[in-house]
């Protein structure tokens, strides 16, 4: 199996589990240098970065193609293209507007997968998107999920490679509360209904039972730390998974 993390443009590196594959936030109000910047921290470390590219939070073709420019003349290889939560600052409202002026000709190419929807976008306008970039793309990462069935049907549906979104070790209040923010509204029935107890919900969930159950689907896992960045790193060590 093979597994990727998410850390943000400030995290420190000294840190990070031995996993090749690490992506790099550009959350809301981040700035793309910082972003890009730590990508080139990463190469210079031996892994793999791949930063993400929000489209409603980049400004325009102009902006786009500097970003593309620092992150190829860094070093990166490889790079994820989503639409990103919040309101559009300029020209772009998709990623796939961004795919389409071809700044990432050259660059491995990762999509977001939403197999529970998604809270910014219909679903019928979810499938037209996911058709529209799909020739773009050479895999797609999917939003984290619980409920193992609906991640299976989505899988099943797809021509390229899928990463699945898990998260670290985390209770599942605070699972819960991360699940309600994403949409993933199979995912928060799930966890309610299988973790009643309160005394369930400040245990720490790991996500063994999802990997095992998934893992005849895809050898790709993407873990969601949501600042967890310990605790992962040694679930990832006990389970020898690094």
């Amino acid at each position: 199996m093979n597994f990727s993390l998410e850390i943000g443009p400030k995290t420190d590196l000294s840190t990070l589990p031995k996993v090749k594959d690490v992506y790099v936030t550009m959350l809301p109000g981040g700035d793309y240098k910082e972003t890009a910047q730590q990508s080139g921290e990463l190469v210079k470390e031996g892994f793999n970065p791949v930063p993400h590219f929000p489209a409603r939070s980049i400004n325009d073709e102009n902006q786009l193609k500097d970003y593309v420019s620092r992150c190829k003349d860094l070093g990166v290889k490889q790079v994820l293209v989503i639409g990103g939560s919040r309101d559009p600052i300029g020209k772009f409202d998709s990623s796939y507007q961004m795919l389409e002026t071809g700044f990432f000709d050259g660059i491995k190419i990762g999509i977001a997968g939403h197999p529970e929807g998604s809270p910014d976008i219909s679903d019928s306008d979810l499938e037209k998107a996911m058709i529209d970039k799909k020739p773009y793309a050479d895999y797609i990462v999917t939003q984290w999920l619980m409920d193992t069935q609906p991640i299976i049907d989505f899988i099943s549906k797809q021509t390229i490679p899928v990463h699945v979104g898990i998260t670290g070790p985390m209770k599942i209040s605070s699972l819960i509360k991360f699940a309600n923010i994403v949409g993933a509204k199979n995912s928060i029935n799930f966890l309610k209904s299988n973790f009643s107890k309160a005394l369930d919900l400040l245990k720490p969930k790991d996500p063994n039972d999802l990997i095992g159950k998934v893992k005849s689907h895809t050898d790709y896992f993407h873990i969601y730390t949501f600042g967890g960045l310990k605790e992962t790193n040694k679930w990832l060590k006990e389970n020898n998974y690094v």
